[in-house]
Order: C-alpha cells, then structure tokens, then sequence
C-alpha cells in the first residue's frame, strides 16, 4: 500500500465523487460501512480488476463484471470496529479505466459504548442521527397539545448544539441536553398548540434541524410536520345522520412498468341526512384526486379516482395517503390508504 501511495491519484475514466468518506462514532465490535459513488465518465466499457485493502480488518464490495460507458456504480468499504479509538482505512481500486490506482479512504472514530444502538437512530441529519424523521399529529381536537419525543444521536467527533429552525405559530421545541458531546444522545420534544390551528383537515409544514446556530435550511435537514385536526361536530338528533360507506379503504396501484396508474373506489350514503366531503387533501405528492360529488343524499353514491405518478411517489418519505373530512359523526376522519404494488 505505501507504494502505491508513492503514485499519482488522477484518473482520466473514472470519476470519484467523493474520495474520503467520514463515518463519524460508531461502536466497538460493530462494523461501520462507507459508501463510495462512482462514474465510469469514458463511453467504453471498463471492469474493476481488484480492490486492495491496507489491513484484513477491512472487507470490499464491488462491481465484478463489466461497467457500461457513463453508468453511475457504490463500491462499499466496511471495517470490522475491532480496535478502539480513531481509524483510517484506504482501498486501492485497479481497472482498465487508469494505468494508475484509485485510492478510497474510510475515517472515523470506535467509541467503547455509545448511548444507544445506532440503529435505533436510522435518520441522519449531517452527524445527527435520528428515531424519525416526520411528525404525525393525527385525530387532534381544537385545543389539544398532544407532544411528540424525537431522539437524536451524536454521531460525530465534536460537540453539537442542535436547535430547531422555522417552527410554525402552532409548533415549539425543546431541546435536552443543549449540548451534545460525541456519541451522546438527547432529544427533542414537540408541542402542538392546536388552538393555532386555522383550519380544520390537513395542516402541514417542515421545520429545519441544525447541528449548531446560524446553519441554512436545506432538503438535507428537513423535517416533515402533518396535522389533521378534526371538526366540532354538532350533538343534533342522532337518529337523522349521514353514514358513509366505502367500497375500500385501500386503493392498490400496479404501476406495471408504466409512469402512471388510476384506480378508483365507490363512496356511499346509508345514513338518514345528507353526507358532505369538506375536505379532501392528499399527504404525499404523486398523487391526484377527483370525487363526482362531495354532497351526497341519502342512498347517493359517488366514485372518488385516484392518479398515482410513479416518479413522485418514489422520492416521498412518508406513506401516501388520502385525508376525507365529514359530516357523519362516526367517521368525521377517513384516511385512505395508497399500496403500492
């Protein structure tokens, strides 16, 4: 390896995006993985002849056939964590693509515990890792203040001072322990003052998590936040109520191969008083929707049809869903389910 090292790094076919990949804590005895992105940049095939490592603590996984010209490949860099303390472990990567190797360098630091596993924590914010990643506030009644708890780990090798940007009127955050030294965990409790609330149905926003004052707002720290507050429904004669019925709360989409897919399911009144959809929004984008009626009189039915655009709906993170709010008093909240099959 230290020859190798004696030679130039420079590739003319083969592009790494990003050459040292910093894995920040993990534990002892647990192996850390560092993902490489690759290009094959030329328009001829190449192949990847082997890949050595600097020490047998570590492990490769790579293309082993053909790479087309232009395709975008991972190689993968996993080091066993069997020694404490901070490592630096390189790949040599040897291929038709450069006369000379290129070099991959994994860093980070084994850490003798860390306070939960890190798989308890399966998002990351930069070196914050998270339990979820989106707030769901479901069922929520004018003048609750239900709380959620997100817990958050420091996978980095400094101490952070997380904070939460952006919060809507109706939305606050307290952050415990302020500060969070490396490998430590805290959290972050939300409140939802639903008095705040303007509307009644779907509310959402995004709020920003930083790993320390004054960072931007970007995608990469976005935090998802869905509201569904309910309607204050009327006492009124209990006898003489809409009743609405659903051919299906589940709507499956086969894509099949094509970009988009509808499918639709039947909406009934069985009740006594006329049915009235006064919401009806969807969670996710990808999704479009059109109901045929949203008054429905005793015995009325309806067709609700659904668009589903297979694009959109792979980059969402949370599940796709539908949000119908009505007037029948046994069912004031109807979420419909999207599958995708």
């Amino acid at each position: 390896m230290l020859t190798l090292l004696s030679l130039s790094v420079s590739a003319q076919r083969l592009v790494i995006t990003k050459s040292v990949v910093d894995c920040g804590n993990t534990e002892y005895m647990r192996p850390v993985t560092a993902t490489f992105e690759l290009w094959n940049k030329s328009t001829k095939k190449m192949t990847i002849h082997s890949v050595k490592t600097d020490c047998g603590c570590t492990k490769v996984d790579y293309p082993k056939g053909s790479i087309a010209g232009g395709e975008h490949f991972q190689v993968k860099v996993t080091y066993d964590a069997r020694q404490l303390g901070h490592f630096h472990k390189m790949a040599a990567i040897m291929s038709n693509a450069s006369e000379k190797p290129v070099f991959l360098t994994m860093t980070g630091v084994v850490l003798a515990e860390m306070e939960g596993s890190v798989d308890a924590y399966p998002y990351e914010i930069g070196e914050l890792r998270l339990d979820k990643r989106d707030l769901e506030f479901d069922d929520v009644n004018k003048g609750d203040m239900p709380v959620q708890e997100v817990h958050i780990l420091n996978s980095g090798k400094k101490v952070l001072s997380p904070n939460v940007m952006h919060l809507p009127s109706y939305l606050s955050a307290d952050l415990t322990p302020a500060r969070l030294a490396p490998g430590r965990s805290g959290k972050i409790v939300f409140t939802l003052n639903s008095s705040n609330l303007r509307d009644y149905g779907l509310t959402q926003s995004s709020v920003y998590l930083a790993k320390e004052p004054g960072e931007k707002v970007s995608p990469s720290n976005e935090m998802g936040v869905s509201v569904v507050l309910l309607p204050a429904l009327s006492g009124g004669d209990v006898s003489n109520v809409p009743r609405l019925a659903l051919s299906s709360e589940n709507i499956e989409i086969a894509f099949e191969g094509k970009s988009k897919k509808k499918n639709e399911i039947i909406l009934s009144n069985q009740g006594s008083a006329t049915l009235e959809i006064s919401s009806l929004q969807m969670f996710t984008s990808g999704l479009e929707v059109t109901l045929n009626q949203r008054s429905l009189a005793p015995g009325e039915s309806t067709k609700l049809k659904v668009t589903a655009y297979r694009e959109q709906l792979s980059k969402v993170r949370t599940r796709p869903r539908i949000l119908m709010i009505t007037n029948d008093p046994n069912r004031p909240k109807v979420i419909l389910h999207i599958q995708i099959k």
